[in-house]
């Protein structure tokens, strides 16, 4: 068969624009981007390590886009697996403030067998180059004996078997430069064709050949035909490729038939391209809006990295909201591959920087942590030291004290915290319970004083239908004389409070006023004799109410303080806290009453001046 003597130069345009134009040109598939569903995927880091320690070791060319997927898909999974662990180590209790990443041996691996390949593929690259450079000059040498054999038309026929031999050569030669690939082939052709027409084979040799020429063709276009049923749009271009190379192999057709049977060719090679085309168009388009999303991400980390963090709260809130982030982003698929490496990178950073300056903050906590500890551990030893302890007052204050040191005290982390806390509230509960239990001897007066409250509820309850006037007074009257009673029985206090209360809290409803509200008024009756006592009489009354105010403080604070450190697991501790809180509330109500008369005394003072 002869060569493609016939090809024009309009076909060999339309060649360039589809298909490689060259067998020289066949290097640039090694670049072409896989799409997904070629890729193998990779379940776990090992098989990755594996997979760059053959490209690393072995004897196959590492290609850029398989790289650049494995290094993508190792650092998903890697990331992956530390948030795994993470979470594990929260789930099982950890503290999350005091997490730290541990080195990960399979990345040091990773990162020197990625130094490996890059020097290979180096190597290789300029191995390469050296090569195409050594085929160009091959390939020159060719043209140029080829173009000698034109010199001599007489000697065509003869030098036809040195013809088709360089042609094979020519073939057997692979890459060259790129830039020089189009202007080689051209000028190749150009003296393969001027050649042909030196030759004088005769018309039977060269019709048979036409014939052979033209039954290759027409299978090839068959063969690019059907492509267009294939599904899978990536093998489908790849055979074309193929079938290109062997097309423009084969030798002419008969000159009336050339054009037809290349506009037949070219027609399916359309089809494919087109389809080929659409589909990285789409894939590219995803791939563009997954990087707006990932650039997107990246800013909200970087923004959240860039926020000041007061605290452990601050780090733990900012902790979650990078993780979530990190969760959508494993969600998102490829970007373009000259910027996949690259956003990853980005985002990687700005996780690693926030990961990294937040173990730092909470190892400079440790030390802070210890010595809160120790100082904690030092009460403990107080507080056991004192709880058997019989000076029932005096101990009380004791640990009070100790109550408050303890509130002032840092933070431990939380198991930790939680123990020394039992321990402590242990020693604290020992004592009280000691001293509630030695207050027995006097039950026989807290159960007389249960009568005197019981008959004063009495009165109450008879006063409540009696109405009319007085009544006020009255109730006023043995709401005083029922305080000035001491304590009763403590499983008799709950229920004694509660008659005591609703029966109270029907007359106050009734009066429409407030025992309160009417201690004040009775005090502002009461101004203007104070002042006639002297001219600082006001004033020194004040005084003895400002003090009145702080000491009413003071036991307020002291009583809640003591309401944090009671134990309420048992139904005689339930009780004491209810106690206490009535209490609390009770000082609380006079501290609002003296305030009130401190601005009556103000408001006196200033209708004076």
């Amino acid at each position: 068969m002869m060569d493609s003597q016939e090809q024009t130069p309009m076909e060999e345009q339309i060649v360039e624009q589809n298909v490689v134009e060259t067998p020289e040109m066949e290097s640039q598939e090694e670049e072409t981007p896989q799409v997904e569903a070629e890729r193998k995927q990779y379940d776990n880091k090992k098989d990755v390590l594996e997979r760059v320690r053959e490209l690393a070791h072995g004897d196959e060319t590492p290609q850029k886009d398989e790289v650049d997927y494995l290094k993508t898909a190792f650092y998903k999974l890697h990331i992956a697996e530390r948030e795994a662990q993470l979470k594990a180590y929260i789930d099982g209790g950890g503290d999350p403030e005091l997490y730290q990443i541990t080195p990960d041996s399979d990345e040091e691996a990773f990162k020197a067998e990625m130094g490996v390949i890059k020097e290979k593929r180096q190597k290789l690259f300029r191995e390469q180059e050296q090569e195409k450079l050594d085929n160009l000059e091959k390939k020159l040498a060719i043209i140029e004996k080829i173009k000698s054999m034109i010199t001599s038309p007489e000697e065509a026929n003869k030098s036809y078997k040195d013809f088709k031999a360089l042609q094979d050569e020519w073939r057997e030669i692979k890459n060259v430069p790129a830039e020089k690939a189009n202007e080689l082939w051209r000028n190749y052709q150009l003296y393969v064709e001027q050649f042909y027409d030196l030759l004088k084979l005769n018309s039977e040799a060269r019709e048979y050949d036409f014939k052979k020429n033209l039954e290759l063709k027409t299978k090839l276009c068959e063969a690019a035909e059907k492509l267009a049923e294939e599904p899978d749009v990536i093998s489908a271009f790849h055979q074309l490729q193929k079938l290109h190379q062997e097309y423009r192999e084969i030798g002419p057709v008969s000159k009336e038939l050339r054009e037809e049977i290349w506009q037949r060719f070219k027609a399916a090679s359309t089809v494919i391209n087109k389809r080929h085309q659409q589909h990285f168009e789409g894939l590219r388009a995803k791939e563009e809006e997954n990087l707006v999303r990932k650039t997107a991400l990246c800013e909200q980390v970087e923004a959240i990295v860039a926020e000041e963090n007061k605290g452990s709260a601050d780090w733990e809130r900012h902790t979650k909201q990078i993780i979530d982030i990190q969760t959508e982003w494993k969600t998102i698929g490829f970007a373009p591959q000259k910027m996949n490496v690259k956003i990853f990178e980005r985002f990687r950073a700005a996780c690693d920087d926030f990961f990294a300056r937040k173990a730092e903050y909470f190892r400079g906590l440790k030390d802070a942590f210890k010595e809160n500890a120790e100082k904690k551990r030092a009460l403990i030893e107080k507080a056991k030291a004192l709880q058997d302890s019989t000076e029932w007052r005096s101990t009380g204050d004791k640990f009070i004290a100790l109550q408050k040191e303890w509130k002032s005290i840092g933070m431990v982390p939380k198991k930790l915290g939680d123990q020394l806390w039992e321990e402590f509230l242990g020693a604290c509960n020992h004592f009280f319970e000691a001293r509630n239990a030695a207050g027995g001897n006097v039950r026989n007066d807290e159960r007389q004083n249960l009568e005197k409250k019981r008959s004063i509820i009495a009165q109450l309850k008879a006063a409540a239908e009696e109405a009319g006037e007085g009544l006020q007074e009255r109730v006023q009257q043995l709401v005083e004389e029922y305080q000035a009673v001491g304590h009763v029985p403590f499983k008799e206090k709950d229920k004694l409070y509660e008659e005591y209360h609703a029966i109270l809290d029907k007359l106050y409803k009734e009066l429409n006023i407030t025992v309160a509200k009417r201690r004040l008024s009775k005090f502002k009756d009461n101004l203007r004799q104070v002042a006639e006592r002297g001219e600082n009489a006001l004033d020194n009354e004040r005084a003895k109410l400002m003090r009145q105010y702080e000491q009413l403080k003071s036991e307020v604070q002291t009583y809640e303080n003591n309401l944090g450190f009671l134990n309420a697991s048992s139904k005689k501790g339930s009780s004491l806290i209810d106690e206490m809180n009535r209490k609390v509330q009770k000082l609380k109500d006079e501290v609002q009453l003296v305030r009130e008369k401190i601005k009556a005394i103000d408001a006196e003072n200033a209708a004076k001046e």
